[in-house]
């Protein structure tokens, strides 16, 4: 029988045990791994408009850092779930430039960037940020799901297949529900 002593956790996983337990040096090895998503990330989101701001994908990704390193205690089990969890602070930090930016101007320029999923992939259309962030809103007060799905697929890229481990649902309702969510979001978002 071997002792617990004997057992050891694969290096990630004690990286997210340390991490959950407010290592610092865990914390801070885990945002090094992942920088480049977040990077990558950022850079899609900012994609158009993001010049405007004056925000550039790599203040975007150590802001999102910086903030998660302040977060006293998270639960996260993985990968996943931590891009996840960042995409929901990347939102936050968006819109709170984007909120600055057009009170700097004291009028409502727009800030507009690509929906990189979009069904013409030759020309994605544009879409202004704030009214996507009011409409993903509207959309999560009638179905969270799809608005979880939403989030994550924007604000952090995953897969649809991560998406499915986050939520804990399949991966042909993520794909199902994507594309219902998607098609109500462009609706929304169309000009009147």
């Amino acid at each position: 029988m071997a002792s617990l002593a004997a057992v050891s956790l694969d290096p990630t996983e004690a990286l997210w045990a340390g991490f959950c337990a407010g290592d610092e040096g865990a914390r801070e090895r885990l945002l090094a791994l992942h920088y480049a998503e977040f990077r990558r990330v950022a850079r899609s989101v900012l994609a158009a408009d993001g010049a405007k701001l004056q925000i550039q994908p790599t203040e975007l990704a150590h802001e999102a850092a910086i903030r998660l390193l302040r977060i006293e205690r998270l639960d996260v089990r993985d990968k996943v779930h931590f891009l996840a969890l960042s995409s929901r602070i990347m939102r936050q930090i968006l819109l709170d430039e984007v909120r600055r930016f057009r009170a700097r101007k004291r009028r409502k320029p727009s800030v507009e960037t690509y929906w990189g999923d979009a069904l013409d992939q030759s020309r994605p259309p544009l879409f202004d940020l704030e009214a996507f962030d009011e409409a993903l809103d509207r959309l999560m007060a009638v179905d969270v799901q799809k608005g979880a799905i939403v989030e994550h697929r924007f604000y952090a890229g995953l897969t649809m297949e991560e998406i499915a481990v986050v939520l804990g649902i399949s991966v042909s309702t993520v794909k199902r529900q994507w594309r219902s969510a998607r098609a109500w979001l462009m609706a929304q978002l169309r000009p009147n």
